[in-house]
């Protein structure tokens, strides 16, 4: 049996982790977020490739990346094929910051 003070111990780490953004924390998105912070810019198809997702997980994942403001999507054309290019945006920038120091402080307890 644990002692009273490991058990508070133990309940505020799972207090910590209930509290991490949930948008970033999902591991398809963690991993997005993460390349996209290495380049300036990545289109669809060099996340794809190096993720290892399919097209339709990939568009999901950063429809909701966008809408929560983590992600830039510009559609471009290159000649006549369309490009999709994504981008880190500051708030995604801090967001994914957020988290990592976060994940930090609760292994290290």
């Amino acid at each position: 049996m644990r002692a009273r003070g490991e058990r508070a111990a133990v309940n505020e780490r799972i207090r910590e982790i209930s509290q991490l953004d949930r948008l970033v924390h999902e591991p398809v998105r963690l991993q997005i977020l993460m390349f996209l912070q290495e380049v300036e810019e990545a289109d669809f198809l060099y996340l794809q490739r190096e993720g290892g997702f399919t097209q339709g997980n990939l568009s999901g994942h950063l429809s909701k990346l966008e809408d929560a403001g983590y992600v830039r999507i510009r559609k471009l054309f290159k000649g006549k094929t369309p490009l999709t290019v994504c981008r880190l945006t500051a708030a995604g920038e801090k967001a994914l910051r957020t988290y990592c120091e976060q994940m930090r402080g609760i292994m290290q307890r």
